[in-house]
């Protein structure tokens, strides 16, 4: 399924203020600031002050939607967080929750920040055992919930797991269910070594067919492999037009395109991915320095 909306989301240290811009201008559909795993603790409170520049320096009616991930609302650093961003003075317009393990906890949340911030969206990252058992549950938390997140690195590290593509594809398998039965997006575990594009492009194919709406990016760099990935070719478009073409032929009914059969389910998929994107794909471009490369970010583990 294609859309727009998080093929590829970007995240960024709140401690890194100099990589603020860089994230910004990227390219990526969602750009996001990290309080939690890329900050250490003696940091956090540096970091819940720092973040706010993030939000503020995200202007223009281009910029794309901003986000952050705090700590764990089972810690005392995410209540702090969720504190703070009630006096931010430009709000985010996502807030990603880690651990999630419970409706409860997506609850929270929305309890604390609703009122303040109307139109926010929460994104629940999914990275332990207990939270795969109960994707169902938090699937249908909160109507705020608008995708889950594969936290890979934790989940392997909790189950003893090797963290390559196969030991966990059940578990990436098991998200994209419940989270289309939910009506939501699933974004998978970012690739964590940076500068190999080569596996970034593998896994993010591999998410696609899956059923990912995106994937979670550590550096600009992988921003424009991502989001070509998670984008139609010219071809599917080609071919989605004239699927359209043969549904209004045929009355709506089962016909022949290409000498395969299309039906209804066709139809419907191939009306979506036009009024998405249109006739022509986009591909998200970036400029990156050599410098950017010495600074990993940190992203959903």
């Amino acid at each position: 399924m294609f859309t727009r909306y998080c093929r590829s989301v970007l995240v960024t240290p709140a401690t890194a203020v100099d990589r603020y811009a860089s994230c910004h201008r990227s390219g990526a559909d969602i750009c996001c600031v990290d309080l939690e795993d890329s900050v250490p603790a003696h940091r956090k409170e540096e970091a819940r002050r720092l973040a706010t520049g993030f939000f503020a320096s995200a202007n223009g009616p281009a910029a794309p939607p901003c986000a952050i991930r705090i700590n764990a609302v089972t810690e005392p650093d995410g209540l702090a967080d969720l504190l703070a961003l009630r006096h931010y003075p430009v709000k985010p317009a996502i807030v990603l929750i880690p651990k999630v393990e419970s409706a409860r906890d997506v609850e929270i949340v929305e309890h604390v920040l609703g009122r303040d911030c109307p139109r926010l969206e929460l994104f629940a990252v999914i990275e332990t055992p207990r939270g795969v058992e109960r994707l169902a549950e938090i699937a249908t938390s909160s109507h705020r919930l608008r995708a889950l997140i594969f936290g890979a690195a934790d989940y392997a590290m909790e189950v003893g797991s090797d963290l390559s593509w196969d030991p966990l594809a059940h578990v990436r398998g098991r998200l994209v269910n419940s989270a289309r039965a939910a009506g939501r997006h699933v974004i998978d575990s970012p690739t964590f070594a940076l500068t190999d594009l080569s596996l970034v492009h593998r896994e993010a194919v591999l998410a696609q067919r899956l059923g990912f709406s995106g994937k979670i990016a550590l550096h600009p760099r992988q921003v424009p492999v991502i989001g070509s990935v998670f984008s139609p070719g010219a071809d599917q478009l080609e071919l989605a037009g004239r699927i359209v073409a043969a549904a209004e032929r045929s009355g709506q009914g089962v016909t022949t395109v290409d000498g395969t059969m299309v039906g209804r389910p066709f139809f419907e998929a191939s009306r979506r991915l036009l009024d998405e994107f249109g006739p022509v794909p986009e591909t998200p471009e970036t400029a990156v320095t050599d410098r950017d490369l010495t600074h990993p970010d940190g992203g959903s583990r």
